[in-house]
């Protein structure tokens, strides 16, 4: 498959991917406040694939809807390899899907730390074999960390679909 350069283009390739596997997909999204879904169900054929997105951008409700513990929001936060990795299995358990992506970050443009500064992105893949979160450090305005987090995430998931990992 050749390389895809725009958003529009991958989540195509995406929805082709999943409908070849047979497989669906679901997104528990924070900072990125449901661009990830909202992305996909622009594709016809989405309604194949797509089982379905949550955004959890507050702690409780990262903890009450996808399980995230307590303990992890007070001792590493949300924006933390463990809160995703909790999202992550927490979506894919209530939707059910083949695959799944989680997101939770600092998009900006205040909330940063010197430990976490604006930008700071963890993303993560789940797909029926594997899992695997990734650290990212964006540059840009609010919208281009979004818009960044999405393109990513889409480049990981695709990885994922096509070299089955």
């Amino acid at each position: 498959m050749k390389r895809v350069d725009n958003i529009e283009e991958m989540a195509r390739s995406i929805v082709a991917l999943l409908e070849e596997k047979d497989a669906t997909v679901s997104f528990a999204e924070s900072c990125t406040g449901g661009r990830f879904a909202a992305t996909l169900t622009k594709i016809p054929g989405a309604s194949h694939v797509f089982h379905g997105a949550m955004v959890t951008y507050a702690n409780e409700i990262k903890h009450r809807w996808l399980g995230v513990s307590e303990e992890i929001l007070q001792s590493v936060g949300a924006v933390s390899e463990a809160c995703v990795d909790a999202m992550l299995e927490g979506i894919a358990k209530r939707a059910e899907c083949d695959y799944a992506v989680a997101v939770s970050g600092i998009a900006g443009p205040d909330g940063g730390t010197p430990l976490k500064p604006v930008g700071t992105v963890y993303i993560g893949i789940k797909t029926p074999e594997n899992k695997r979160i990734f650290l990212q450090h964006f540059k840009g305005d609010r919208h281009a960390v979004q818009e960044q987090s999405v393109y990513f995430g889409y480049e990981k998931l695709l990885d994922a679909l096509i070299n089955g990992w």
